[in-house]
């Protein structure tokens, strides 16, 4: 139950922060041409513009970049909510795996 609320509570700080950036200061697209959306929605078994929809709500480092601070934890939660309502069997390590398949580098480049 504490990590329901904790997802809660971050999903409203970060849909709040979000809601205030223009994407514009984000340095990076939101939807980046160099993500193979078709590809990571088929693993997740969620659509294309479902898979769009969610990752407009996270606020991904430039590419090149480490995420700073709790960046990379608000991104997952606000991701993995997201995804999760569209399909409720996406798991935490389920949209790892996936995620990690389609990152350049793979986990290591975390």
């Amino acid at each position: 139950m504490k990590i329901s609320w904790f997802f809660l509570v971050v999903t409203i700080a970060s849909s709040s922060v979000l809601a205030q950036t223009p994407p514009s200061s984000m340095g990076v697209l939101r939807d980046d041409p160099n993500r193979p959306v078709n590809a990571i929605s088929k693993d997740l078994g969620v659509t294309p513009d479902q898979f769009r929809t969610c990752f407009s709500n996270v606020n991904p480092a430039s590419r090149g970049a480490m995420p700073e601070g709790n960046q990379k934890h608000v991104n997952k939660a606000v991701l993995l909510i997201c995804l999760q309502k569209a399909n409720p069997s996406i798991t935490n390590d389920s949209l790892d795996q996936v995620m990690d398949r389609y990152r350049p580098g793979g986990r290591a480049a975390q």
